[in-house]
């Protein structure tokens, strides 16, 4: 037997909370996702930086990429982007923060990516 508030057409209020959920993880994952995939491939460009730099030179090293941040829309700074070498091994380290910006709010996001590897 229905009730009459069914019958009605009442809907009730945990669907529109249920949707109203919905909608703002659907949002999140539309302003988080295509920085973690920018930060993937950052990560991605040193580590094969730092496997091919046996006969490149630093100073090209950190310009592939600086462009390639730039390319990727990365706030990474020259002064952030540290390539060393030492005993025959390769370290590239950078650091970077993403803003992502809400409404009322502006999340910075931290990277850290590095990459070593022995010079052949």
């Amino acid at each position: 037997m229905r009730s009459k508030r069914s019958e009605r057409g009442e809907g009730q209020l945990g669907c529109i909370f249920g949707l109203i959920i919905l909608a703002a993880t659907v949002y999140v994952a539309f302003k988080l996702v295509p920085v973690k995939m920018a930060a993937a491939d950052m990560r991605r460009t040193i580590t094969d930086q730092a496997r091919s730099a046996g006969m490149i030179p630093d100073e090209k090293i950190r310009k592939a990429i600086m462009v390639r941040a730039m390319d990727l829309d990365i706030p990474l700074d020259e002064k952030n982007l540290v390539v060393r070498r030492h005993n025959n091994e390769i370290s590239i380290e950078a650091e970077y923060t993403v803003p992502v910006k809400f409404p009322g709010y502006v999340f910075y996001w931290k990277f850290n990516p590095s990459a070593e590897n022995p010079i052949f």
